[in-house]
């Protein structure tokens, strides 16, 4: 049987992560982008990753950054897995890999979004994310139809992400047909950007996701 794992990203403040680690998710997520509310590149405290139980792994988001930029945030945050949120070429995917970081790979989806564009990166990337397409690379807060999901093969494992909150998020139980390995939360549950609502993600995801 199956178990749906949680992933919160967009992660910033020192006591939000403290307070996020008690809930024990799988992973949590901090977005290397300048571009994004939630960027940390100048406001990460790696003593606080290091504090984190090995148990939640430590992913480092990027948009079109340079290997050398990626490796550098590996060893300096000691990064568990790497996610692509650009326009990255199987190749940089699998250069990343073989440097020994897992590396999941987002896609923006919308009703006419083709999978035949993820077959390339089957054997570079060990997760896919599929993601509601929008002005920005992730974070845009609503969903994607997830009928359009029923054409995906389903050969690697993916992570939901998009607009998921209180209102849908026990909904993704009953996709048993799909391969999720993870729900992707961020946006719909912040106090503000990269401040998390801890009580609503212990009442809600915390609580429905299985």
């Amino acid at each position: 049987m199956r178990t749906i794992k949680i992933k919160v990203c967009g992660m910033r403040e020192s006591q939000n992560i403290s307070d996020l680690a008690e809930l024990k998710p799988n992973y949590m997520g901090f977005i290397f982008f300048g571009k994004s509310k939630r960027d940390v590149t100048d406001n990460l405290n790696k003593i606080d990753l290091e504090k984190l139980p090995a148990s939640i792994k430590k992913v480092g988001v990027f948009v079109n950054a340079t290997v050398e930029t990626i490796q550098q945030k590996i060893i300096t945050y000691q990064l568990d897995l790497v996610q692509l949120h650009g326009s990255e070429t199987p190749e940089l995917c699998l250069e990343i890999k073989n440097y020994g970081t897992p590396v999941i790979k987002a896609f923006s989806v919308d009703s006419s979004f083709d999978f035949n564009v993820t077959t390339p990166y089957k054997t570079s990337c060990d997760y896919f994310l599929f993601d509601t397409k929008g002005k920005q690379a992730g974070g845009n807060g609503f969903t994607f139809d997830w009928s359009i999901l029923d054409n995906y093969d389903n050969e690697i494992p993916f992570l939901l992400s998009g607009g998921l909150d209180e209102t849908n998020i026990a909904a993704v139980n009953q996709l048993t047909h799909l391969n999720i390995h993870a729900v992707d939360v961020n946006s719909k549950f912040e106090l503000e950007p990269a401040l998390k609502n801890i009580e609503l993600l212990k009442n809600s995801v915390f609580k429905v996701i299985t």
